[in-house]
């Protein structure tokens, strides 16, 4: 059997990756049709149970929107800040 079969394979991980917990528009919904107007940030989805770890929060827009909402994420898709804006609401970026 040749050396380079003998020898383990590695993979490659990039330390430098970012993770996020990721949040549907969907969820924003159900959360925010309870909330009535207030502002949803990372701390609300966080005693809400929506995430649970303390990486960022990136929303996407997959879901409809038919509220006005204000959302402060760390990230949003296209779709998403698309949607949000259309229905009337806010996009906060954090940093």
């Amino acid at each position: 059997m040749p050396l380079h079969r003998r020898m383990p394979k590695r993979g490659f991980t990039n330390i430098f990756r970012k993770e996020f917990n990721i949040v549907s528009l969907e969820r924003l919904v159900a959360l925010g049709g309870d909330m009535h107007a207030a502002p949803i940030t990372p701390e609300v989805l966080r005693k809400a149970g929506v995430i649970k770890t303390k990486h960022p929060v990136k929303v996407l827009g997959d879901g409809e929107l038919t509220i006005a909402i204000t959302v402060h994420a760390h990230k949003f898709s296209k779709s998403a800040q698309e949607k949000i804006t259309k229905a009337g609401g806010k996009v906060e970026v954090l940093q």
